[in-house]
């Protein structure tokens, strides 16, 4: 689908006034509470920077199962998608690291505001999620490394109700089989939300017919859970934990060269303790929180009895403190964070700590109605290798952002921000002293992280039955750690690159309510004005022009509900390492994907919400043959049918 026809589907979208009913009273701007810009819960009229949020609803509508996929429909920037279980998502430009250490990623997804200590969207579920939040642009101040494209904080949900449970059982193509289950509720001062989901699916076909063997994975278990206690009003003791296991997940490297044997195995586990108290006035607020886990990779290729294992022990704490004085806020507070590798391929063992330390501050002018925000932290970082791989080093950075909003109607508001984001250097970049296929690689002492130079200016209008927003954004982005040979066979590390990148960020939805029927046509679009490395003139890899998305989301009081989704990806510059070992670059053409689904509750009880909901859904309607990764194609037509009790 190219640009022209996508604007025409929107535009038919958009102008379907006559399935609309009258119209809804003005909302006021506000009414979604937001935590991840400023680490504490606001509305989001008070955010300076733009916030995509994805809702509850919205997710249960959704065919996706895992985030990957939730974000490859919400289709914000580019995505990288692999089959099996590897998901990595862009933000302006910069992507998510899906292996080893996420500080070293340039998008930073978390759980419950803590790293959730992959950036392989894969591995966390999107059952037991309240909403997600995603900041679009740096958010250094508040998380540190690697926000620089953004921050995807994904919320899990407490229990508000009467206890309840829900099984469900899904089965489609490709030997596609899924059944999970939950529980949620509040009893006295006690909640908990959990689900458990256990899956499989087989090899499949892509749209072109051709059987893409070894492509599907066995024994894939995901869990989350969220428990508190309020032991007196306003303190709260929580527990999360969340698991992502499976066994085997083939490996099949390109169609053209389709390998039958070859398979991974991952792991992601992680549990975190916290305490949330406030004084009973709230001028005061607090939080403490301790997490640890483990993320594990392992690949084999049984052809030839080679094996390669990664695994990545991060543990961490937050503590933080908020005053709130009439119309000043500041928030101060300490992060703490350790990661230990270990992998079969070099560096064999390192280390990094990551004490930091931030001041978020905000004040409101004209009954706060104007808005300015500002924030500075500081990241102490240090890293350690082997003795026969190199040494120990340390460096820091200091990172600023300023922002301002101003409401200039109970609809309308203007916002505009400048933020600076970073990527600390990594054990070989710093420190390192490694041989690797018959290579070395030389770290340097005076590496100054990568850093990002964003500004950005927008509006958002909340009016009647419509949520929009328009963002223009522009990033330096210098200091890019690559190397240089230095003699043969030699390189060392070093500040060498520079590229910037500008876009502009819309979003529309228009929800009405006629009586029984709820309809929501939506669109979302983001176009690059400029993404270009400095040293060459030439466009960034991986990186397409233009991404969108535009659908239509219906729901009726007798429990029937639909959406259709059309996601739309312009073309992009790559390497094509499937008919060229030495990676030569080439343009790799735009494609649009299409999916449905429908669900039909068959209500128990109406005012606790039981019942059997009957869902269907259907990805790639249209059968397209399409690729997020050059040569890795994507399943033709699929179709999923489940059932599901809440009682």
């Amino acid at each position: 689908m190219n640009k022209k026809v996508f604007i025409v589907v929107m535009a038919g979208l958009l102008c379907s006034k006559g399935l609309m009913a009258e119209e809804q009273p003005m909302s006021v701007m506000g009414e979604e509470m937001v935590v991840t810009s400023s680490r504490v819960e606001e509305p989001k009229k008070n955010v300076t920077s733009n916030i995509t949020i994805i809702g509850k609803d919205e997710i249960a509508q959704s065919s996706a199962q895992d985030l990957g996929k939730l974000l490859a429909e919400k289709n914000l920037g580019q995505i990288q998608k692999y089959p099996g279980t590897m998901t990595s998502a862009g933000i302006r430009g910069f992507r998510s690291e899906t292996h080893g250490n996420d500080l070293m990623g340039k998008v930073l997804v978390l759980i419950d505001g803590r790293r959730a200590g992959t950036g392989n969207l894969a591995k966390i579920m999107t059952e037991n999620v309240e909403r997600i939040e995603i900041i679009r642009g740096p958010a250094a101040v508040q998380y540190g490394s690697a926000a620089i494209g953004g921050v995807v904080n994904v919320i899990t949900s407490k229990g508000k109700k009467a206890p309840s449970f829900f099984v469900e059982q899904k089965a489609g193509s490709n030997d596609f089989v899924r059944t999970a289950g939950g529980m949620q509720g509040k009893i006295g001062t006690l909640d908990f939300s959990g689900t458990l989901s256990r899956s499989e699916a087989g090899e499949y076909k892509t749209g072109s017919g051709k059987t893409y063997f070894n492509t599907g994975y066995d024994d894939q278990v995901l869990a989350n859970l969220n428990i508190g206690y309020e032991i007196a009003d306003g303190h709260r003791i929580g527990v999360g934990y969340h698991s992502f296991d499976v066994d085997k997940a083939g490996s099949p490297s390109y169609l053209s060269t389709n390998d039958l044997q070859s398979y991974t195995s991952n792991n992601n586990h992680a549990v975190d303790v916290s305490y949330e108290g406030a004084l009973s006035d709230k001028r005061w607020l607090w939080t403490t929180r301790y997490f640890n886990g483990i993320d594990k990779y392992k690949y084999v290729d049984p052809s030839t009895s080679y094996t390669s294992s990664s695994e990545v022990e991060q543990q961490g704490a937050q503590a933080q403190v908020t005053f709130s004085e009439e119309a000043l806020r500041l928030t101060a507070g300490v992060d703490w964070l350790q990661y230990e590798l270990t992998s079969t391929l070099a560096p064999k063992w390192s280390k990094y700590n990551n004490p930091a330390g931030f001041l978020l501050a905000k004040y409101g002018f004209f009954n706060e109605r104007l808005l300015l925000t500002a924030g500075i932290r500081y990241d102490d970082y240090k890293v350690e290798l082997m003795p026969n791989e190199g040494s120990s080093r340390s460096t820091d950075n200091l990172a600023h952002q300023v922002g301002a909003a101003w409401q200039i109607h109970n609809a309308v508001k203007m916002r505009g921000s400048f933020a600076e984001g970073f990527r600390m250097p990594s054990a070989r970049e710093l420190a390192g002293n490694i041989v690797s296929f018959g290579k070395t690689y030389i770290g340097n002492p005076n590496l100054n992280p990568e850093i990002s130079e964003t500004w950005e200016a927008g509006i958002d209008v909340a009016w009647r039955a419509i949520n929009s927003s328009l963002t223009w954004f522009t990033t330096d982005y210098t200091d890019m750690i690559e190397t240089q040979l230095t003699a043969p066979n030699k390189y060392l590390y070093k500040n060498i690159g520079s590229t910037s990148l500008s876009g502009i960020e819309a979003e529309f939805a228009w929800k009405q309510t006629a009586t029984a029927w709820s309809v929501e046509p939506y669109v979302n679009y983001t176009y690059l004005l400029e993404h270009k490395d400095n040293a060459t003139g030439d466009d960034l890899l991986y990186t397409p022009e233009w991404n969108a998305s535009t659908g239509i989301r219906v729901q009726h009081t007798n429990g029937l509900s639909g959406a259709l989704n059309v996601t739309a990806t312009g073309s992009s510059k790559v390497q094509d390492y499937e008919r060229n070992w030495m990676g030569s670059t080439i343009t790799k053409g735009g494609f649009s994907v299409i999916n449905l689904s429908a669900a039909k509750k068959f209500m128990l009880d109406k005012k606790e919400h039981r019942g059997i909901t009957l869902k269907a859904e259907i990805d790639n309607l249209l059968d397209r043959d399409y690729q997020y990764v050059k040569g890795y194609p994507m399943p033709g037509r699929t179709f999923v049918i489940g059932l599901r009790a809440d009682l």
